[in-house]
């Protein structure tokens, strides 16, 4: 095509033809509307159309923290586009310095944007008063706002830390579920009952209060047994846990009972109406830690006790004598028995373990978890177990990949391999990856799974074959058609909207039978 730049709108071509192609990246922090993403991007347009720059790609985080790079998916998006070189931008406009995030160590938010140089793509902050060109003002200014960006972060860290203290000494909930054989009720400013929080529930008015109350007559008369097998009849809670299952009564996950969750009903102080909290610290989102009993915040007798205080102190006393009579090196050989049984420790694989001391114990003991770990050559910080996990899964994967092949054949089907990949192109219609995902422990208990597609093959079909929770049998199976995705990860709970449990390679006779466009189609 020939444009005549002597016609009407031949400026405004030549004007299109000139602007610089631009990314930007928006971050919507919850301190103040002005930093919503779309006031962001309306300043980022105004200096767009002002510096001659065409918004081609945005990345966006939304309701993300600035405290951490971990789950901001976008802009690690960001840096993989242009590290890999799939950006086809030369500059990427931000709001402020602070939208890198409000990293304690300033350093973090200035590596980021080195990154970006490196990749020869430069950043443009666009509501700050000075121009971001490398010079020694530029560069000195930058550093002093990183710094007060990460100042800003601690000290709103402190004030909300001592406006939920000061809520806990008052007798108000923060944060949690209830447990088994209670209730979170809603409560007004002047403390009346609004209502009933089920699992999962939070308030929406500023104002608002949650209290904690007993639960239904069954619950609170189960707890009240369990305290009384435990004192009175020497009941372990091993035991305790098997007469639970057997009648079939279900804790407040909705799971069977176990050593461990008897045992946290046991040592739980709500149950004689003691609000406690602070048991444990993640702030500033740096590092979760165990704080010092003498650090907790704690209102005694503020909720409706549901197990009257003699037999909560008797409770302790019995797991407490427990230790008493074992000396140090005796507790550091029980735990480095179930170190070497578990390969790893935590506070619920102690209290599970049968004939050893409680976590609280050593805690007592040892002064804290960590150090006891530390005593037996335990690191938490640092589990490589997974690296196992994943060679016994790399030697899964040739088996499981004949398997599919044999019985795609036997459906009468047509299949072939591209052995440097492992593609697998059925029917000469449609492509398909086989990915084996690892099951991973949170720390709450839950099951998750991290799918990565393989963007650079970008197969028609992934099917992804979910591990069990001990990563020895496949558990489930996903059939996903080729997405459009800024990331190539997709992050699975036990439960997802798009399931296809139990399914099995048996039934993959039949679907490798329909074309490439119904398979698809079913699969989404």
């Amino acid at each position: 095509m020939v444009i005549n730049w002597n016609q009407t709108g031949g400026s405004e071509a030549r004007h299109a033809r000139s602007r610089i192609r631009a990314a930007q990246y928006v971050r919507m922090s919850t301190e103040h509307q002005k930093y919503s993403t779309d006031n962001q991007a309306s300043v980022i347009q105004r200096y767009a159309e002002e510096r001659g720059f065409e918004i081609v790609r945005t990345y966006a985080d939304e309701g993300k923290s600035g405290l951490r790079l971990v789950g901001r998916d976008a802009l690690q998006a960001l840096l993989d586009d242009t590290e890999s070189g799939r950006s086809d931008y030369a500059a990427i406009l931000v709001y402020d310095v602070s939208r890198w995030g409000r990293f304690q160590d300033p350093d973090e938010a200035a590596a980021i944007e080195l990154r970006c140089k490196h990749a020869g793509i430069r950043v443009h902050y666009c509501a700050e008063q000075f121009e971001n060109d490398g010079s020694i003002g530029s560069s000195i200014v930058k550093t002093v706002k990183r710094a007060m960006a990460g100042e800003y972060s601690r000290e709103l860290s402190v004030k909300v830390f001592a406006g939920q203290a000061h809520l806990i000494r008052l007798g108000f909930r923060q944060g949690g579920a209830a447990g088994y054989g209670l209730r979170r009720v809603l409560v007004d400013q002047n403390q009346n009952p609004k209502a009933e929080l089920e699992r999962g529930e939070q308030k929406s008015i500023a104002t608002d209060r949650v209290i904690l109350v007993p639960g239904p007559k069954h619950e609170v008369d189960t707890v009240r047994e369990v305290y009384r097998k435990f004192i009175t009849e020497n009941r372990t809670e091993r035991e305790i846990a098997e007469i639970l299952n057997a009648r079939g009564i279900l804790s407040d996950l909705e799971r069977p009972w176990t050593r461990g969750t008897v045992h946290q009903l046991l040592i739980n102080e709500k149950y004689i109406g003691n609000n406690v909290w602070a048991r444990t610290s993640f702030k500033l989102k740096q590092s979760h830690v165990r704080n010092p009993e003498d650090a907790w915040v704690r209102a005694d007798e503020v909720f409706d006790a549901i197990v009257d205080k003699n037999s909560f102190i008797r409770a302790q006393a019995i797991i407490g004598a427990r230790s008493d009579r074992l000396s140090d090196e005796s507790m550091l050989n029980l735990l480095g028995a179930i170190l070497a049984k578990n390969g790893h420790l935590s506070g619920i694989i102690i209290d599970e373990a049968e004939d050893c001391p409680s976590s609280s114990s050593y805690t007592s003991r040892f002064g804290s978890l960590l150090r006891a770990y530390a005593l037996v050559g335990f690191v938490p910080d640092h589990d490589y177990r997974y690296l196992e996990i994943n060679r016994a899964l790399r030697r899964m994967h040739p088996h499981v990949m004949a398997e599919v092949m044999e019985r795609i054949r036997a459906a009468g089907g047509t299949i072939e391999q591209d052995l440097s990949t492992d593609m697998l192109t059925v029917n000469h219609e449609f492509t398909a990856c086989i990915v084996i995902v690892r099951c991973f422990h949170t720390g709450a208990g839950l099951l998750r799974w991290k799918l990565r597609l393989d963007t650079e093959l970008n197969p028609d079909l992934t099917i992804a074959i979910r591990m069990d929770s001990k990563n020895a049998e496949p558990r489930d199976y996903y059939l996903l058609p080729r997405l459009d995705m800024h990331t190539a990860v997709l992050r699975l709970c036990e439960h997802n909207g798009l399931s296809l449990d139990a399914y099995r390679f048996e039934t993959l006779n039949t679907f490798y039978e329909m074309s490439a466009r119904t398979l698809i189609e079913e699969a989404a």
